[in-house]
């Protein structure tokens, strides 16, 4: 038996869910018509379809006729609900338009009409609601050619001279044999028909039944049933729950055959399939084995996603049409968010676009909407399965971002023992384009795993934009080259080498903030065409009058969403009730007031940790940072591209200022111990200033008498005390005191690389009830957590006491008690500002010796020797010669 998946797309109230129930009773698969106003519809059982009289949910039914068996796809048409829609195309075989015959093409019908072409999926038009007054098929088909494709031609006609002509002029090869015989095979008008040259179009009234039967003879006559592999594939289009709470993948079999107990993959997890349900309604029939072309439920299987290809099958592309705006979800009083996201969870899997997330900064759940009736359907789904009571607040708009030029973006991960090195060439793509990635590197450069593993990486994250820390889109990201180490790199360095390269790609390049735009139709009194032109050019959009019916007139343009998401109630105020607005995504478009939303997002590209815009390179054992300005400097790979030294982006030394108190000085402390502890043992006794930090340790000294004593140099940190020293320690530890702390000693573990000398930094962990002195090597410093009822001060002060004779011992901290006692004791000092200062010295120093050594034509073995090994070889070279 031939076997066809259909679906049935249309335009909100033009009939498509009571075209269901006439195919349905027409065929003989239901014996009573039911309808949405008796809320009775075979396709609509769920409880809030009912109620609204819209579909919400895809659901299928199952019918024969004659030889062939058809799997009905009823979609939802409200867009709200576009998602939903848009992940079924990805089965159909052929598509059925619904239009109303009253309104004509609106505005999501032209939405529905790009997305059917971008699946490259066959079309059949029913235009309905003829039986209505002031219909006229004339001017219908007119419109249809002119807003969607000349290729839309009446097929309830005979088979006249007229109607093979107007197929002919559809495709060259059909008008040559149409010239030479006088007429065209029906073998050819389906091939026409499949390869979407051709789109027949009927007319009638679905709800009187009138032409229901000739719409269904039509499309078995001018359909070509696919032909499937034998090896096994399918493609999920939706995950559902059943009334027991079952997990239920929805999909389509594009290959083979499915048996119960089978296992499926997609090359990450393998699960069995533990039952296969073909629907029909809300009914279904358990069946032990289904072929290729069937559309069925399994349960079994845990892991899988809508769009995912098993088997031969591939993953779809991200789907087109996606929510622009986003609502914090408000639990009730007592709810803890973080018991409630594991539900919500399940909630997205069923409708991915959700995009549910905890913003740990805010401390609120967020998801990703289409609309108010998306949010009323949520709210109510949410009740029904989890009995709690959520509402949303005002909502956001999703912004992206984008480029206008082409830069090469170069990244570079080289901290102890690790290597990678990244160059990507970011060009700016058509608007709607979303991101392509590719690759145009020589496998002498990098071999050919690693750069499969640089796209994956590339495709694994959303990448965020500079301007706003949107997501990217619009663009092309193609890898050109880079660098491996043959024993240091892993995986993980080119992860972090690839996202560096992008971001600093972005703060190179000129981005552009985009914003999402509506299309709209509005329907109002002629008289009102004045005000409302003028509402949208208040709201920047644009607009012109479509067509005039009497009294009425249509305006059809665009406009953004933020300015136009509230004004259909402002319509039906003004109008009242007379005027109707329909509105359907256009897309992403450059956003008419970016400065005023980069200014009340407030984001800054450079101190987002999570996603950093400089490189890590290594020198003397020590790994350092480089800012992303600065960073193709130091590069390793030469760059594709010349650097423009006349470039427009130009951008200004950043020096942090800070803003610490710095309570009392080196000097002020000596006064202060000369004049109280040794006060009384007069001036031959006066206890003599220790040298600071810099002074003694940290550059050279000359001395006169009695060289000093080489004792091993130790540091110990205050941690808290320099973290809240530090701005950007500060601002980030208000946000996650865990990624502070590591950036601190991530500085630290640095600058140990570079000074040699033991670094031990010290965190309060005196609150923790029953916690022991711990003492961790992380990397080549020291870290240590104080045991209970012991400060980070009081540990630090023992330990100078008990050692400041065995070691040289600086103190970093701007405690100015502590700082006394530390003096007191014989230990140097450095303040949290000293500290930083001692730092940037030298990462600095490393830096110019890192650029005078790649600055040279060639790298020499001698230029890493050292004075003593090259002497000795100077003295083999000379016995050798007198030999």
């Amino acid at each position: 038996m031939n076997k066809l998946v259909i679906g049935i797309l249309a335009h909100v109230d033009a009939g498509k869910t009571t075209l269901s129930e006439s195919i349905l009773y027409t065929s003989g698969k239901i014996g009573k018509l039911g309808r949405v106003d008796n809320k009775d519809a075979y396709l609509d059982t769920y409880e809030l379809e009912k109620a609204r009289g819209i579909t919400i949910f895809s659901k299928q039914a199952l019918l024969e006729i004659g030889e062939t068996q058809i799997t009905l796809l009823d979609t939802p048409g409200h867009v709200d609900f576009s998602a939903e829609m848009e992940r079924t195309l990805q089965v159909l075989d052929y598509a059925i338009l619904v239009i109303s015959g009253a309104d004509g093409v609106q505005g999501h019908t032209k939405t529905l009409w790009r997305l059917l072409d971008k699946y490259q999926i066959p079309v059949f038009l029913f235009v309905n609601k003829m039986d209505q007054n002031g219909t006229d098929k004339d001017k219908l088909i007119m419109e249809l050619k002119k807003q969607l494709e000349d290729g839309c031609i009446e097929f309830g006609q005979d088979k006249t001279e007229e109607f093979y002509d107007q197929i002919a002029m559809c495709d060259e090869t059909m008008m040559e044999y149409y010239l030479e015989n006088g007429f065209l095979e029906e073998k050819q008008i389906k091939q026409a028909v499949k390869e979407r040259k051709v789109f027949p179009c009927f007319f009638g009234s679905a709800l009187k039944l009138d032409g229901i039967e000739e719409f269904l003879n039509g499309f078995l006559t001018y359909t070509i049933p696919p032909c499937y592999q034998e090896e096994f594939g399918a493609k999920v289009f939706k995950i559902t729950r059943d009334d027991q709470g079952n997990r239920l993948t929805h999909m389509k079999l594009t290959g083979g055959k499915l048996k119960v107990k089978d296992t499926l993959t997609n090359g990450l997890w393998e699960e069995k399939v533990n039952q296969i349900r073909v629907y029909s309604g809300q009914k279904y029939e358990a069946v032990s084995e289904l072929e290729a072309g069937s559309v069925c439920t399994v349960t079994g299987l845990s892991q899988t996603k809508p769009g995912e290809g098993l088997g031969i099958e591939r993953i779809s592309d991200t789907p087109l049409l996606e929510p622009v705006l986003f609502y914090q979800i408000i639990l009730p009083q007592g709810c803890d968010p973080r018991m409630m996201l594991p539900k919500l969870r399940q909630i997205e899997e069923e409708e991915p676009e959700l995009h549910i997330v905890w913003d740990e900064q805010l401390q609120e759940i967020q998801a990703q909407i289409m609309g108010e009736v998306q949010i009323e359907i949520l709210q109510s789904m949410i009740q029904e399965r989890f009995g709690v009571e959520v509402s949303f607040d005002a909502g956001r708009i999703v912004y992206k971002e984008t480029i206008d030029n082409v830069v090469e973006g170069v990244g570079h991960f080289e901290p102890l023992r690790h290597y990678a090195e990244v160059h990507l060439l970011l060009e700016p793509g058509e608007p709607g384009s979303g991101l392509e990635f590719g690759i145009d590197c020589s496998e002498d450069d990098l071999g050919k795993s690693w750069q499969r593993l640089i796209v994956t990486h590339l495709e694994e994250k959303a990448h965020r934009g500079v301007l706003t820390g949107s997501a990217i889109t619009d663009m092309k990201i193609t890898l050109i080259s880079g660098r491996a180490h043959n024993k240091h790199t892993e995986g993980g360095d080119f992860r972090e080498a690839t996202y560096r390269a992008v971001r600093q790609g972005l703060k190179e390049a000129k981005s552009i903030l985009l914003e999402p735009y509506y299309t709209f139709q509005l329907e109002l009194p002629e008289k009102m065409v004045g005000r409302a032109m003028t509402d949208i050019e208040k709201m920047y959009g644009t607009c012109e009058i479509s067509q005039t019916n009497g009294d009425i007139a249509i305006l059809s343009g665009s406009a953004p969403v933020i300015t136009m998401r509230n004004y259909q109630k402002e319509v039906i105020a003004y109008t009242k009730g007379h005027g109707k607005l329909f509105c359907s995504l256009k897309g992403y478009f450059p956003c008419h007031n970016t400065e005023e939303v980069i200014e009340s997002i407030g984001y800054d590209s450079e101190r987002d940790i999570e996603n950093p815009t400089g490189s890590v390179f290594c020198a003397h054992g020590a790994g350092f940072l480089v800012d992303w300005d600065e960073v193709k400097n130091y590069m390793h790979v030469e760059g594709y591209r010349k650097k423009n030294e006349d470039s427009s982006v130009k951008v200004p030394d950043s020096k942090v200022s800070y803003t610490e108190e710095r309570l009392i000085s080196v000097d002020e402390i000596d006064q202060i111990i000369n004049s109280t502890f040794y006060s009384n043992q007069g001036k031959k006794s006066a206890w003599k200033r220790n040298k600071t930090a810099r002074e003694s340790y940290y550059e050279p000294t000359t001395y006169v008498t009695k060289p000093k004593e080489n004792k091993e140099e130790y540091l110990l940190v205050d941690g808290y005390n320099i973290i809240y020293a530090w701005p950007e320690l500060k601002e980030h530890a208000e946000e996650n005191m865990d990624g502070a702390r590591m950036k601190l000693l991530e500085t630290l573990s640095n600058y140990q690389g570079i000074r040699r000398c033991q670094i031990i930094v010290v965190f309060d962990a005196y609150r923790v009830e029953g916690h022991q002195e711990e003492v961790i090597d992380y990397h080549n410093i020291h870290l240590v957590y104080t045991r209970e009822a012991q400060t980070a001060d009081q540990y630090i002060e023992k330990f100078a006491h008990d050692n400041q004779r065995k070691y040289n011992i600086t103190v970093a901290t701007s405690d100015g008690l502590q700082q006394i006692i530390i003096r007191g004791a014989g230990c140097s000092l450095l303040s949290a500002r000293d500290l930083k200062d001692e730092i940037n010295r030298a990462n600095e120093k490393m830096k110019q010796e890192f650029l005078e050594t790649q600055g040279r034509d060639r790298n020499y073995l001698l230029d890493s020797l050292s004075q003593d090994i090259k002497q000795k070889m100077e003295e083999l070279m000379k016995e050798e010669d007198h030999i």
